[in-house]
């Protein structure tokens, strides 16, 4: 390779997806996309990278991107526009807005996807300059509750340990925490800790999960009830003597108040196991655990902050580890597992409508001092509305104007359809992303404005251990994107503020970050990046990942708060905190019988914007499922693989039938990805209640009431196709990226003669259609060619035997077809020559189920072999347990099942 042809270095940067913050290495290819591999110095990961980190290059396509601002005419179209334009549109009407309705007429929605200099100028500008608190972001759904807790019980919101806890301690705790595939670079450190030290792993869900499978034991906690086994934990310690009572006397206060209210709470082991749902001999052993185990990390995610009593239960939580005195010290604290790339990036500007920058709070010195570092003549002087109640203000017609910023709140907040006809009485809707489809843009925006994605920007964020990393850009900005800081920060300008937004890159805003979070701090508050401020743009460029606080004058290092025992409260002692009695939002009834659970799955993110452009992540569960308990299901008429109505008292979905004995009896558990524009009657949002924990304002994602009974339809079947088609109306439908196009999984009522003479019009005009149709087994199959090349293909059958798609999908991505494919592929077997892979288990690899199979037969028959021989389970290792139910399966039946482990 010679000079000329030679490509860019490999560029240093930070995973787009979850809290962990990974060190990524990205080596562009000059054509527009880039390698991914893990960054091996980087302190978070050390080079391993998740399935959906390690799929990162597949989803930096230009395909669907929003690349020039848009703005809605009279007659409702979308049209192209200038940035003069646009921007015009943007600060004319809010600041119409604010001049006829007040600063609390308008409103930001931000997103834990921005970077920390992004989420800064947004905050600064409508906190500071236009004078309203009404900035929240999607981070209020994912960690608010423990902000809440951590202020309750530290006086700041702070993270007190770091990811070296988990390598260190003894006994790890997770509660409310699919780690295995939520956050499987963290839980590989966990299990590395358990090979090399012998830690055990408690696992405190509903669910057997796949975090399940490699702990020691399992706590099926009935939905909602963690913090009556915190409880009861408490008193247990009390009443085993072992309190750290020196520890209690020189640093705490509330252990009384705390200590009664668990008593009433859980007074026993038995009134524990009861309360919680969890049988009294795990109840005693996971007591006994703790107790003698000083080296505990107690890591909790969003089966803990999801819900109407979340800070409680994060209290709960919080009260068993300051009264052992087990915080602050190497291998124990409680440790929230953060679910967004810069969440805490976010809590560290005041992202958080009840929150200032830095980590300060709408105390009167803390916004006198915001104001006047910021030089702001109205800065906002009260809380804003949190998420829930900002769009309930715009229901009611209170907020006029919203911009949202990275994110679609029309998916993935409570009562999702009413958010989204919320969303179409505002006077003004500006909506700044990087992609051209969502729901929450279809609901009526008014202004698009075209953002830079992830690869295209340049900033910073922050992990769950507090630690600061780089995002650097490797890809130039296409078409008219522009980054996000720089898009609020010419709004500013064109609103009167030019003096106080005159930044000319991400590092002008960071240094400005930096020193507001130094200005008047004594050490009285956390959050204290104050050395940075005097980075310069070389340095910033080349900053390694550090973890804060970074205070002048101070060397940096891997930091740990509270080893003196000093909070951050008035007095500087931690308080217990007695949480109210759990009591469920809505108890399950006749017509509601059952308890909806909603999380994520393994392979995909949020509303899939990014990670359903990439085929391999797509590959492992395609379609949206309800998982269900072979009690409940049998009980229902359900059938595994078949179709189910799931309702509540807000909405109804249609969703594949998952059954699965990890399921909890009585509960259900739906993904949350699925949205109007990737499926129908998916969006999970539209069940959930809008109920919200009074101290966090986070919402209750864990336990709605539902009920679930079986739909038919007379056909099932998919589309294979370039690009995006109509169907029938009444067609029930999903899609999933595959190589080449899409693929739609279809379910219908309608009769195969009107899906024949749809097919020339489903494909478009001047396509050569190739059908078979077989009427007595309602079998219909269609592909349509241009030009010779493969563009579509649709196979329908009856429902009790739908047509795979895996050997179609196969000579669906060659680029042209022989004779003998284009003969055989009508009959959807695979053609000599190539190799039906099986659905995907292994998603860093893309290893199939078929692959697997034969490789179990020919002798891989334990996990480390199949490693050896496939490399599956080797990269982020969150396909393990379903390797091991293969083998198992193996074992059972060595004639194999292609359904095994599914």
């Amino acid at each position: 390779m010679n000079a000329l042809t030679q490509h860019p270095p490999a560029v240093r940067t930070t995973c787009a997806y979850c809290g962990v913050g990974c060190g990524v290495l990205a080596s562009p290819d000059g054509l527009g996309g880039a390698t991914i591999g893990g960054d091996p110095d980087h302190p978070a990961n050390f080079g391993r990278l998740c399935s959906k980190g390690a799929a990162l290059g597949e989803t930096l396509s230009l395909d669907g991107r929003l690349l020039y601002p848009m703005l809605r005419q009279s007659d409702g179209t979308m049209v192209r526009a200038s940035w003069d334009e646009a921007l015009d549109r943007v600060a004319d009407g809010f600041a119409a807005i604010v001049e006829r309705h007040g600063p609390d007429a308008v409103a930001f929605y931000l997103s834990g996807q921005l970077l920390t200099e992004d989420y800064y100028v947004a905050n600064k500008l409508m906190k500071g300059f236009i004078g309203s608190a009404n900035v929240d972001t999607n981070s209020r759904l994912c960690m608010s509750s423990s902000v809440a807790g951590h202020r309750r019980a530290f006086g700041a919101d702070t993270v007190p340990g770091g990811y070296a806890d988990l390598d260190e301690a003894d006994l790890v705790v997770l509660t409310g925490s699919n780690a295995a595939w939520c956050h499987p670079v963290l839980y590989q450190r966990i299990l590395a800790n358990k090979r090399e030290r012998g830690a055990r792993i408690v696992v405190i869900d509903p669910r057997r999960t796949a975090t399940v499978d490699d702990g020691d034991l399992h706590l099926a906690v009935a939905p909602g009830m963690d913090t009556v086994l915190f409880s009861g934990l408490l008193v247990h310690l009390a009443d085993t003597l072992a309190f750290d009572y020196g520890y209690l006397d020189a640093h705490t206060a509330g252990l009384t108040e705390a200590l009664v209210r668990a008593r009433e709470i859980a007074p026993t082991v038995s009134a524990t196991a009861a309360g919680s749902g969890v049988a009294e001999d795990d109840v005693v052993r996971f007591f006994e655990l703790f107790r003698s185990t000083e080296k505990t990390v107690t890591c909790y995610s969003q089966g803990v902050n999801q819900s109407a009593q979340g800070t409680d239960k994060v209290n709960a939580i919080l009260n068993c580890h300051l009264a052992t005195g087990r915080i602050g010290r190497p291998g124990m604290g409680p440790f929230s597992l953060t679910g967004q790339p810069n969440a805490m990036g976010g809590r560290e500007v005041g992202g958080l409508a009840n929150q200032l920058a830095a980590h300060m709070g709408f105390e009167p010195e803390a916004i006198d001092r915001v104001g006047r570092f910021w030089r702001a003549g109205a800065p906002a002087r009260r809380e804003g509305l949190k998420a829930v109640q900002m769009f309930e203000a715009i229901g009611r017609g209170e907020i006029k104007a919203l911009w949202v910023m990275a994110t679609n709140p029309a998916v993935s907040l409570p009562r999702a359809g009413l958010i989204q006809d919320a969303l179409g009485k505002l006077d003004l809707l500006v909506i700044s992303d990087n992609v051209a489809r969502t729901d929450t843009i279809a609901a009526g925006a008014d202004v698009l404005l075209p953002a830079a994605a992830w690869g295209e920007k340049d900033g910073t964020v922050t992990n769950s251990e507090r630690r600061i990393s780089r995002q650097r850009a490797f890809l130039p900005l296409p078409g008219e994107a522009r980054p996000d800081w720089w898009i609020v920060t010419e709004v500013a300008r064109r609103m009167g503020f030019a003096d106080a937004f005159a930044y000319r890159s991400a590092a002008d805003v960071f240094r400005e970050h930096a020193a507001l979070s130094a200005f008047e701090n004594d050490g009285t508050r956390d959050f204290d990046i104050g050395a940075l401020a005097g980075l310069s743009d070389d340095a910033y460029r080349a900053l390694d990942p550090v973890q804060w606080p970074v205070r002048a004058g101070e060397p940096t290092g891997d930091r740990r708060f509270f080893a003196d025992g000093r909070f951050f409260t008035p007095d500087r002692r931690a308080r217990l905190i007695a949480p109210e009695p759990p009591q469920p939002h809505a108890a399950p009834s006749s017509q509601f019988p059952l308890v909806l659970n909603t999380g994520r799955i393994r392979d995909q993110w949020h509303t899939m914007t990014r990670s359903g452009r990439s085929p391999r992540l797509g590959a492992h569960l395609p379609q949206p499922f309800v998982e269900v308990h072979p009690v409940d299901a049998a009980a229902a008429g359900l059938s595994d693989g078949g179709f189910a109505r799931v309702s509540s008292v807000h909405g109804v979905c249609i969703l594949k039938v998952m059954v699965s004995d990890g399921q909890r009896p009585g509960s259900l558990f739906a993904p949350i990805h699925w949205s109007n524009s990737t499926a129908a009657m998916a969006r999970v949002g539209e069940l959930v209640a809008s109920v919200t924990d009074p101290f966090s304002g986070q919402p209750e994602a864990k336990a709605t009431p539902a009920a679930i009974a079986p739909v038919g339809f007379a056909l099932e079947g998919f589309v294979l196709t370039r690009s995006r088609c109509d169907l029938p109306a009444g067609t029930w439908w999903s899609e999933v990226t595959i190589g080449g196009g899409l693929e739609v999984t279809v379910a219908s009522d309608a009769p195969l003669a009107q899906w024949q003479s749809h097919a020339q019009s489903l494909f478009g005009p001047g396509v050569e259609l190739a059908e078979y149709l077989d009427t007595p087994r309602q079998s219909y199959r269609v592909a349509a060619f241009l030009d010779g090349r493969l563009i579509a293909c649709l196979f329908l059958g009856p429902s009790n035997d739908p047509p795979p798609s895996d050997a179609v999908k196969a000579l669906f991505e060659m680029e042209t077809l022989g004779d003998a494919p284009r003969r055989t592929l009508l009959s959807g077997r695979s053609v000599s020559g190539l190799t039906d892979h099986g659905a995907i288990v292994c998603a860093c690899f893309g290893v199939g189920r078929n692959t697997l199979q034969t490789a179990i037969r020919d002798g891989a028959t334990s996990v480390d072999a199949i490693g050896t021989r496939l490399r599956a389970g080797t990269n982020c290792g969150s396909c393990l347990p379903e390797l091991r139910k293969l083998l198992r399966h193996s074992v059972s039946d060595p004639a194999g099942d292609a359904h095994a482990g599914s």
